[in-house]
């Protein structure tokens, strides 16, 4: 017999006809019409090379075949009926379950600890896995199912995408300890004069930081452009650079911090998923997770 024939549709009708007696019964179960449960017996029945069922009066009666193969036809479609029922029910206790994310700076130093914090004790199974990945590819990798969440402090649209609010910061100003500058504190004339540390994922342009002097009419002077907010306190330690960073990021850092000395709008943090996985169980689950975590994250 080849496999790649055997449609499981046949069979539930094969269930349906044993446990009904009846091709008009059967029917009636499966919401079908008489004439398509009899085009499917007809199917089985030259798939097996049996008639299965000879009628008897009224009702049709099985042959030895048939009653040789009721048992394991419903088990194997009990079982099936099994696996569709349980791919609807995510339990985090058990279930063995690796999720991809794509994020940077905050949500990876302070929110992904975090995460795998509460998750040792409410799904031990489940692991994660964190990677840079370029904005161009997120939506593939997404549809593909090689990711699951991307998280960023910029905001972008696609009709394929989910977008949630998670969390929101604000940036204030790094600089090394005793900083020969800085005695007075963060003035607007010391912002501007001292050389600045610019953090940017592209090679050129501008932030809002830039945005926001620009505005005022006033520039400050680039003297570093780094793809990380993780590569600054390195460089802050050992020159006289200062940098503006995420208030919740910079406070894990041995360095002086101080408030910008104009107005800044807080920075707003966005969790990304496929529309596919929308619905699904186990991402609903982990999205709250993260809501959960992430919401510790409020400007002070």
């Amino acid at each position: 017999m080849n496999l790649h024939r055997i449609d499981l549709n046949l069979f539930a009708v094969f269930d349906a006809i044993y446990t009904a007696g009846s091709l008009t019964k059967a029917a009636d179960v499966l919401c079908i019409t008489q004439p398509a449960v009899s085009n499917s017996l007809a199917r089985l029945r030259e798939m097996l090379n049996d008639p299965l069922f000879v009628r008897t009066g009224h009702s049709m009666t099985p042959t030895p075949v048939a009653q040789n193969i009721i048992g394991p036809a419903r088990e194997a479609l009990g079982l099936l009926r099994k696996s569709v029922q349980e791919s609807h029910i995510f339990d985090p206790l058990k279930a063995e379950k690796t999720f991809n994310f794509a994020c940077r700076d905050l949500l990876e130093v302070s929110v992904i600890p975090r995460l795998l914090g509460q998750l040792q004790k409410s799904a031990p199974k489940i692991s994660l896995t964190n990677y840079e990945m370029e904005r161009k590819n997120i939506v593939s990798a997404m549809a593909s199912g090689n990711l699951d969440f991307y998280a960023d402090a910029s905001s972008f649209s696609d009709q394929h995408l989910c977008k949630q609010k998670i969390a929101q910061d604000r940036f204030v100003v790094l600089a090394r300890k005793n900083h020969p500058s800085l005695s007075q504190g963060m003035s607007m004339d010391a912002f501007l004069q001292l050389g600045h540390i610019n953090v940017s994922h592209r090679k050129t342009g501008v932030g809002p930081i830039d945005v926001a002097l620009d505005k005022a009419g006033e520039k400050r002077r680039v003297v570093m452009r780094s793809q990380h907010f993780l590569t600054i306190p390195s460089t802050l330690v050992k020159t006289d650079l200062i940098a503006c960073m995420p208030y919740h990021l910079a406070k894990h850092y041995d360095l002086s911090m101080y408030e910008l000395p104009f107005e800044l709008p807080l920075l707003e943090y966005f969790l990304y998923w496929h529309v596919s996985a929308d619905l699904d169980d186990a991402h609903i689950w982990m999205r709250d997770q993260i809501a959960r975590v992430a919401h510790a994250f409020h400007p002070d």
